[in-house]
């Protein structure tokens, strides 16, 4: 099974370090996109399904050709300033927690194939029902059809490592935004989503930024050390 494969790993490993590296120099941004494209996709999905899960509306997803995004929703929450800060965690959070199960679902081939089938579906699916960007309404549905395309395609071994490989580099993702998880604004009178933490929890926004950035690579450790395991 590939999941056990040491050299896999390492390949996994190495390519995680290569993208923290591409991104210090201005041709990797190109290089790497997709998968920022994708990354931004995870993270306001993830506060526009938190919200839905609190009780709220999703009303629309938008996302810019810079590799930026907005999520809007509406309506009372759920657990009232607790759930407004889980709705802000979960965009941070959406890329590492995706990645995660994207990781585990490495483990045997039949749910690698699936998961890839879910995502590229999925990713076509959200953009009939959300977003209204005219730049994610051409990119997140090709994303998808890609992504379909790998899992109906490619040879079986292109499919386990793809799976890892989006895996990894959606938990890593959160890594390539550091300066905004202990950023206090999102631009010109936005707050960040650390610092919509800080202002229903009360603890500093630097403080929320250092937790998410560290469940994040515990995240990722503890699912590749799962999807490794002998």
């Amino acid at each position: 099974m590939f999941a056990s494969d040491p050299i896999s790993l390492r390949w996994l490993i190495v390519a995680a370090i290569a993208t923290s590296l591409l991104w210090q120099i201005p041709a990797g941004h190109y290089i790497l996109y997709p998968f920022t494209i994708l990354a931004t996709w995870f993270h306001e999905m993830g506060h526009g399904l938190a919200a839905i899960l609190l009780g709220g509306q999703f009303q629309q997803l938008r996302i810019f050709p810079d590799g930026s995004g907005v999520a809007y929703h509406s309506g009372g929450l759920f657990l009232g300033p607790i759930g407004r800060a889980i709705v802000s965690a979960a965009g941070p959070m959406g890329p590492p927690i995706a990645g995660s199960v994207l990781i585990l679902a490495s483990r045997s081939f039949k749910t690698a194939n699936l998961s890839l089938k879910i995502l590229g579906c999925f990713l076509i699916i959200s953009t009939l029902i959300w977003v209204r960007s005219l730049f994610g309404l051409i990119a997140v549905p090709l994303l998808g059809l890609i992504i379909l395309a790998i899992a109906f395609r490619s040879p079986r071994w292109m499919q386990e490592f793809a799976i890892q490989f989006l895996g990894v580099q959606a938990c890593v993702s959160t890594y390539l935004q550091l300066d905004y998880l202990f950023s206090a604004s999102a631009g010109p009178g936005l707050h960040s989503d650390s610092a919509q933490i800080q202002l229903q929890l009360l603890l500093p926004y630097w403080f929320w930024g250092g937790l998410m950035a560290i469940a994040s690579f515990v995240i990722l450790v503890q699912s590749l050390r799962i999807a490794y395991r002998h």
